[in-house]
């Protein structure tokens, strides 16, 4: 079985004279909400939300949407993919899950990110420093998740029997995840025992990446199946094949132009807007775009899961009107999904 997901970048507005009103900020949030429920109701097995700051996305929070859409909903999993811990004190971002573990009646997936490097630039945080924070940041995030009272001695966060609160998670313990783009990550989450979900790449790089994992489980003898691996992918969907190819198409040429730092882009509302810059050790892949019609999406999803053994799907799905999104999400959701449900995975 493959798990459907949806994941969420909150797209913010882009009007033709570059000015956006409040209203049309408002409306974001609204139709969102409003595609979350259906999301529910046609049966997906949750929602990732993403962080991101700065520029095209209205999601610098995504434990807050959490947070809103957990009072309106029953079964839908929710979760970050993930919290950009380098941005934040490491035991105010426990404190906030511990929140929304018990807000969610346990139905909370817990991401972790170091960040996207154009983002963390606006700020004067750099790679290399976001990663050493990242790392660190893990140790005492995942000593939390054992132990409330929490001891640490390092670079960047020293404190002694911190006492965190609420402190109690729901039994048992959140599922736990890892953004990787390279094999050491993999590695390390394998170490750490946090599942893993990448995009962008080539499927034969995932299968790579994924690779690394399975190796570092064997070494550790922990279990390495489908259910520890997801992918993200970019999804046109559509009756209509040859409109579902154009309009992948035109997302992925304006993403290579933002990538590109063209700043001439128009239809940025259409691209993949946190896409690795040109440098960031990772790249976009033709495989990270899934077009065509419910049964030719279905086909292409399936066959990517079981080359890399994945047995998680994140869709991204269009990121056009409010109407063209909501037109994606029934056609995925009422003819993708059972296709994907019943496929088997190795």
């Amino acid at each position: 079985m493959i798990k459907p997901w949806i994941f969420e970048f909150m797209q913010a507005p882009n009007p033709s004279d570059g000015t956006v009103l409040p209203g049309a900020v408002t409306a974001v949030f609204n139709d969102n909400f409003a595609f979350w429920l259906e999301a529910e109701r046609l049966g997906f097995e949750g929602i990732f939300f993403s962080e991101h700051h700065f520029a095209h996305s209205l999601s610098p929070s995504p434990n807050l949407l959490i947070a809103a859409i957990s009072r309106h909903t029953k079964r839908l999993r929710l979760g970050t993919m993930g919290n950009v811990v380098p941005l934040y004190e490491p035991w105010r971002v426990i404190e906030e899950l511990t929140m929304l573990d018990h807000l969610t009646n346990g139905r909370l997936e817990i991401g972790f990110a170091a960040g996207v490097p154009q983002e963390l630039a606006q700020i004067g945080l750099g790679m290399a420093e976001a990663r050493e924070r990242f790392n660190e940041a893990l140790e005492i995030l995942d000593a939390a998740l054992a132990n409330p009272i929490i001891n640490h001695r390092g670079k960047y966060w020293t404190f002694e029997n911190l006492n965190l609160m609420p402190g109690i998670f729901l039994q048992p313990a959140p599922p736990k995840w890892t953004t990787v783009v390279s094999t050491a990550s993999a590695q390390k989450s394998a170490q750490r025992q946090s599942k893993i979900c990448t995009g962008f790449e080539s499927v034969a790089r995932i299968s790579e990446i994924f690779d690394a994992y399975r190796r570092e489980c064997a070494a550790l003898a922990q279990p390495a199946g489908p259910n520890q691996f997801g992918i993200r992918r970019n999804i046109s969907v559509s009756r209509d094949a040859a409109a579902a190819r154009e309009e992948a198409r035109t997302a992925k040429a304006a993403t290579l132009k933002i990538v590109a730092g063209d700043p001439r882009v128009a239809d940025r509302a259409s691209s993949t807007l946190d896409a690795p810059k040109a440098g960031a050790g990772f790249s976009l892949h033709d495989d990270d775009y899934v077009a065509g019609t419910p049964s030719q999406v279905a086909e292409q999803i399936i066959d990517q899961c079981r080359t890399c053994g994945a047995g998680h799907f994140l869709a991204m799905l269009s990121r056009g009107s409010a109407a063209r999104r909501l037109e994606s999400l029934v056609l995925f959701g009422e003819e993708v999904l059972p296709q994907m449900r019943r496929a088997q995975i190795g």
